[in-house]
């Protein structure tokens, strides 16, 4: 890495005595700048710390000197020496006279972006964010140096204040072969961005310190018009631009969405939830946290919408080391999969199995290789076809090794179209070791309605790729959720039939109702199914009939209301 910093010049502009003091410090090859205020002493500022150079107090005699040496100072108080990176900031009072300089060593510092010499080569565009001092300007000037001299494209710098090519109408050797468009004043940085794109048909537009709104939407049509754009802006992650107003168009701008109920209940979010409005001006982020040390956010707008969500990214940590060799990591390299609930069922990646799938008791479902097309098509035929012939899902049962007692874990059941009510009923009635859950990561099967079910394949997805198996109902009913949930405890023996609970059909369970429902099962049990022939039941209320017809849908048989009220009642047929 080839250092190159014009130290002297800076030296020459200040006043005798404070020159010398420099010259002899120690660490004056490091030097960062030198403070002088007016009535305070002069500071010299490193790396690591800052020293004070005298006990004398500097005195408008001394800032005078300085200022005449200097060009002029623009509008944001900027001013350089002319052919070389330094930058002289001037403090001025109420009246306009300036009793306070900032003089900064400025430095082209070769061999800078190695760490990112990758992703420059791609022709994205590049966003560098960091705190004062971190060297964004300097990786900047080697950016387009190495653009302009190395990949032979054109380049056009807008140099606001003159920073990345230095004072002077001659920019100084470190930009290379790059153009450099100096502007009037600094708030018509947005139009000279603009002219530079019409007039002067560049490949890569370079731009110091995107600071206001106009800036941020002239950034966004250069970046529209496809030139390459490289840039730095006022912030220090990509959280800050997100909620910065002015500049959140940089990372593709905020909206407020409200969802419909249903995309709200897959994402198990709010309604109203804040989405990104466009895309991401920059493709690429850099986080300069240190000199030597950089966060890399490869797609900035997955980055955003991580964010959004309430997740955590994972980008790149490249370090450069001594020698030059770059070491790539990740910033949470152990970061847990984050739970559905917050991911919006978005993502496939497979955790760690919780409940009956820890405990052995369920077996993974073997992952056939085949391509996706028929793996659909298969899945899609079994839902179809499970009600019609219940063999069929029989045979493609999960197995599981053992039954369920009451020693057992509970199975864990994710519901997902299917009424929690009448599933907490039914798991309270026949005392069954099932809970729900709303976290996929722990569920270990998945309980739907069979048209949510086909037309989730986000939900399928997921479920193939974490090994858990979906029992779907045709409706969500008593008896066809009480029957699905003994399938899969393995509860569903023919002779189990007869010890029906008929609780699971009552709402009150008041004497009448069971009443009502003893004589439907009587009728089915003694008369319709071993004899084959329909039964009439006694006239009953339209609540009772409902609960009778689902009473009669649990044996898989057929019924119908006729007669007129109040002497309206059942007929139950055979199979």
């Amino acid at each position: 890495m080839q250092m190159v910093d014009d130290l002297q010049k800076l030296l020459d502009i200040l006043p005798n005595e404070i020159r010398s003091l420099v010259e002899q410090h120690p660490q004056r090859d490091s030097l960062i700048e030198v403070v002088m205020d007016l009535g305070r002493l002069p500071e010299v500022r490193f790396p690591n710390g800052a020293d004070y150079l005298s006990q004398t107090p500097i005195t408008v005699a001394q800032l005078n000197y300085c200022v005449e040496r200097v060009g002029h100072f623009s509008g944001d108080n900027r001013a350089g020496i002319e052919r070389t990176l330094h930058r002289i900031s001037a403090i001025r009072n109420r009246p306009g006279e300036i009793i306070g300089l900032t003089c900064r060593v400025g430095r082209a510092v070769f061999g800078t972006i190695e760490m990112i010499n990758d992703l420059v080569e791609t022709g994205r565009s590049i966003l560098l964010l960091g705190r004062p001092g971190v060297g964004k300007t300097t990786a900047l000037r080697e950016i387009a140096r190495v653009l302009a001299d190395d990949l032979q494209k054109r380049v056009v710098i807008i140099d606001t204040s003159n920073e990345i090519a230095g004072d002077g109408d001659i920019p100084h050797p470190a930009i290379g072969r790059a153009r450099r468009m100096q502007v009037a004043r600094p708030e018509l940085q947005h139009q000279v961005m603009i002219e530079a794109v019409e007039n002067h048909m560049p490949e890569v537009i370079v731009i110091d310190e995107i600071g206001t709104e106009l800036e941020a939407l002239a950034a966004r049509t250069i970046a529209e018009r496809g030139v390459q754009l490289v840039g730095t802006a006022h912030g220090n992650r990509i959280e800050n631009l997100i909620k910065n107003p002015t500049l959140s168009d940089l990372v593709g701008g905020i909206q407020a969405v409200t969802l419909g109920d249903d995309e709200a209940r897959r994402r198990g979010s709010q309604k109203t939830v804040l989405e990104r409005k466009a895309p991401p001006t920059f493709e690429i982020g850099v986080e300069m946290l240190e000199r030597q040390s950089w966060i890399i956010h490869e797609n900035l707008s997955d980055t955003v919408d991580s964010l959004l969500r309430g997740n955590q990214p994972n980008p790149q940590v490249r370090t450069a080391e001594e020698g030059g060799k770059v070491t790539i990591t990740r910033e949470f390299p152990n970061a847990p999969i984050p739970p559905v609930s917050q991911r919006g069922l978005l993502s496939a990646v497979p955790n760690k199995p919780t409940g009956w799938r820890a405990s052995g008791q369920m077996k993974p479902m073997s992952r056939q290789i085949a391509p996706r097309e028929a793996e659909n098509s298969d899945f899609e035929q079994l839902l179809n076809e499970s009600w019609y012939q219940p063999e069929l899902l029989e045979k493609n049962r999960l197995p599981l090794a053992a039954t369920a007692s009451s020693e057992d874990l509970p199975l864990h059941v994710y519901p997902y179209g299917v009424s929690r009510h009448q599933l907490e009923q039914v798991i309270e009635v026949l005392d069954l070791p099932v809970v729900l859950t709303k976290d996929m990561d722990s569920a270990d099967v998945v309980l739907g309605l069979r048209s949510h079910v086909k037309n989730h394949s986000k939900l399928r997805s997921i479920s193939r790729a974490r090994q858990i198996p979906i029992y779907a109902v045709k409706t969500s009913t008593i008896p066809q959720i009480a029957r699905v949930l003994r399938r899969m405890l393995h509860m569903d023996d023919p002779e189990l039939t007869d010890t029906i609970d008929l609780r699971l059909f009552t709402n009150s369970g008041s004497d009448d109702e069971i009443e009502a429902l003893e004589e439907a099962r009587l009728a089915v049990e003694q008369i319709v199914l071993p004899k084959g022939q329909p039964v009439e039941l006694l006239p009953r209320s339209p609540k009772v009939r409902k609960m009778q017809h689902e009473l009669v849908e649990h044996y898989r048989l057929k019924s119908d209301s006729f007669g007129n009220e109040p002497n309206r009642r059942l007929r139950i047929y055979p199979a």
